[in-house]
């Protein structure tokens, strides 16, 4: 796991609506979250209204939100860029959703699954890595975004992030093969 008040790790990478290249640097100054996600895992798929919503609810605020897609979508194509777009805009995602297409980006974030959340302060340290809620496919619990929310009014508020740091759960990254096997 990525350790705590480790600083942002850069990135440029496309927003797959537009096009348009965004950097890490995009956001100095602000509070950011980066959230790894894709279109197939189950465990997005309980919680993509809920994070819609999510953003909606920070818009006019000094965080910022970014979703990074970074499965390999020669496994998994349905994850491509253009399902990603389509997918943000039936939810209503008002964020940039970027691709990742070497993984480099999500190997730097030691991003373990999807979803996968990292909030970082206005100091590009970072202060969370958690979960959304408590709400999984498995599940009746509703989908609120507690646990991430309480972190987000904490860091909006100036204080100290007080939420238990309670991992994600989800569908694992789907890592590209090099097609060498590793023998341990």
């Amino acid at each position: 796991m990525l350790p705590l008040y480790t600083t942002l790790p850069e990135f440029e990478l496309p927003d797959v609506r537009t096009g348009r290249m965004v950097s890490s640097a995009t956001f100095d100054g602000h509070p950011l979250l980066v959230v790894f996600l894709c279109v197939h895992c189950p465990y997005v798929k309980r919680i993509q209204d809920g994070l819609a919503d999510f953003g909606k609810a920070y818009e006019n605020t000094e965080l910022r939100i970014v979703g990074i897609a970074a499965n390999d979508v020669g496994a998994y194509p349905e994850d491509a860029p253009e399902n990603q777009a389509r997918v943000a805009a039936e939810i209503g995602i008002n964020f940039p959703i970027l691709y990742d297409e070497s993984q480099a980006v999500a190997s730097a974030f030691t991003a373990a699954c999807t979803p996968d959340f990292f909030l970082f302060d206005a100091d590009q340290e970072l202060v969370y890595r958690g979960q959304f809620d408590e709400a999984r496919p498995s599940n009746e619990i509703p989908v609120t975004g507690e646990s991430l929310r309480a972190a987000v009014d904490d860091v909006l508020a100036g204080d100290e992030v007080k939420t238990a740091q309670k991992p994600s759960l989800g569908c694992s990254i789907k890592w590209k093969s090099d097609g060498l096997i590793s023998i341990t």
